[in-house]
């Protein structure tokens, strides 16, 4: 009798100490992306990828995200795609468009340019249309091109004719948004040491400031991803020493303050090692995320009271110490939850909060199987204190068994599926094991504390079993 009584003590105060602590640290469940709302998408690859390949494009699409100051972001391998799941970013749209560029940059000298204005009236000399034709497919890098740069609308505002690339991109180690009084908002890479990098920008310089016959116009284009996001004059940093002996430029071109932090976000991070295809995306408002939350909620609560109202009124007393143990086993479901997602950024999705409603069904077959073994030996003619203890390793191993084939399928769904059945599988089977401690450490030994009082005796109705099958036996009668 004294183990039952530590036994439900403990674990009540292991649940209690659990909710003070999730208060007391200000801990929440973190919301996915169906429950607050977000952006999500799975990237294909353009051709076969390797596994190292998509798993570079992971880490380096996670640093990006990171880079918008998204919270807990979901970005794995699904099969051969990516899936990004966004939950709360504000611009959606800006952060899918984003986290899938390839970011393949290149600086090219400026043969010409043209305004696309002057190649729309109907006189326009054929040969200068075929001169600025745009360059289709993939740009070769080692050839000459022509790239497009857009105004704010997307219209092609003019067409670049350029040449071979002189640096790629790979010559980078990051790049910075910044302001300036007079050149407004502009980004600054900072290029790799050595031949690699800073010297190969010395390079071209030289010959776009002498106007050498590679580079007559005196401009370097910064093209990205097939478009030309400026084409800054090259000058000298200062006509009295030795000129493009820098160590990092400035790229200009009138941007606004989100252009500059795009632009350096994607520079920053680096070219992904595969070109990737948005497939279906989605964006959830958070309005509409709330309304799933408070939907998934509300059957949450329906279907808890219709169970409650079913186990009050077949089994009384007992079905009272059943809620409790619900109610226990949920406490300590929400403290790690709440923890799992401050600390691990695991997020509770609808998926998860279905598999949660789903367990509420497991939990209420465990204090079935006991009252049921319990009414039965009492059928059979054994005492309300033996029945009592007997039934309670006997129910227990058969819910050991039903739970573990509940955790079998779980284990099943989550390492074999991806995305959101994840969620259910992972809330699921947790739930289900924390029933597994409520039984036994709460449910069992509080009946069996209850069965040494006289009031299981003297009003077995009021514990779901009736006088004429209890025998009204007394606590000292016999099996």
């Amino acid at each position: 009798m004294r183990r039952k009584l530590v036994y439900v003590i403990g674990i009540v105060a292991v649940a209690v100490a659990g909710v003070v602590y999730t208060l007391a640290a200000g801990n929440e469940p973190l919301l996915g992306l169906d429950l607050q709302g977000g952006a999500s998408v799975v990237l294909e690859p353009t051709r076969v990828a390797e596994p190292e390949e998509l798993d570079v494009a992971v880490e380096i699409i996670r640093n990006r995200v990171d880079g918008l100051g998204v919270a807990e972001p979901e970005i794995s391998t699904q099969g051969d795609n990516i899936l990004v799941q966004l939950p709360g970013v504000d611009e959606q749209q800006r952060a899918l468009d984003l986290v899938g560029q390839t970011a393949e940059l290149r600086f090219r000298p400026v043969l010409s340019m043209v305004a696309e204005s002057s190649l729309e009236g109907a006189d326009t000399d054929e040969t200068l249309l075929d001169l600025f034709a745009l360059s289709e497919g993939d740009v070769a890098a080692g050839a000459d091109v022509v790239l497009p740069q857009y105004d704010d609308d997307r219209n092609i505002a003019f067409r670049y004719q350029l040449g071979p690339t002189a640096v790629a991109g790979d010559g980078l180690e990051g790049a910075v948004a910044q302001f300036h009084s007079f050149i407004g908002w502009h980004v600054a890479p900072t290029f790799k040491p050595g031949a690699e990098g800073i010297d190969l920008f010395n390079e071209v310089s030289r010959r776009c400031h002498s106007r050498a016959p590679s580079c007559p116009t005196g401009q370097v284009a910064i093209e990205l991803d097939n478009e030309v996001v400026s084409a800054p004059t090259v000058q000298a940093d200062n006509a009295l020493f030795e000129p493009f002996e820098r160590s990092g430029i400035t790229i200009s071109g009138g941007f606004s303050e989100q252009e500059a932090r795009d632009v350096a976000l994607v520079l920053d991070y680096g070219a992904l090692p595969v070109e990737l295809e948005a497939q279906q995306s989605q964006i959830v408002s958070a309005s509409l995320g709330t309304d799933a939350l408070s939907a998934g909620a509300l059957a949450g609560l329906i279907g808890l009271g219709l169970v409650s109202v079913y186990l009050l009124t077949y089994y009384r007393l007992l079905g009272l110490v059943a809620i409790a143990s619900l109610g226990l086993s949920g406490a300590m479901l929400w403290a790690i939850i709440a923890w799992l997602g401050e600390t691990q950024g695991l997020a509770l999705t609808l998926a998860g909060v279905t598999g949660l409603i789903v367990a509420i069904g497991v939990s209420v077959d465990s204090n079935i199987v006991y009252f049921e073994h319990l009414k039965e030996d009492v059928r059979s003619g054994r005492t309300l204190r033996s029945a009592v203890d007997r039934a309670f390793p006997v129910a227990f191993s058969t819910i050991v068994k039903a739970d573990f084939a509940s955790l079998i399928a779980a284990a099943v769904l989550y390492f074999l599926t991806v995305g959101q059945v994840r969620g259910f599988a992972l809330y699921l089977g947790l739930a289900t094991i924390l029933d597994l401690v409520a039984t036994y450490f709460f449910m069992g030994p509080l009946i069996g504390l209850m069965s040494r009082g006289s009031g299981l005796y003297s009003h077995p109705g009021r514990f779901g079993i009736p006088a004429k099958m209890a025998g009204a036996q007394q606590p000292g009668a016999t099996a």
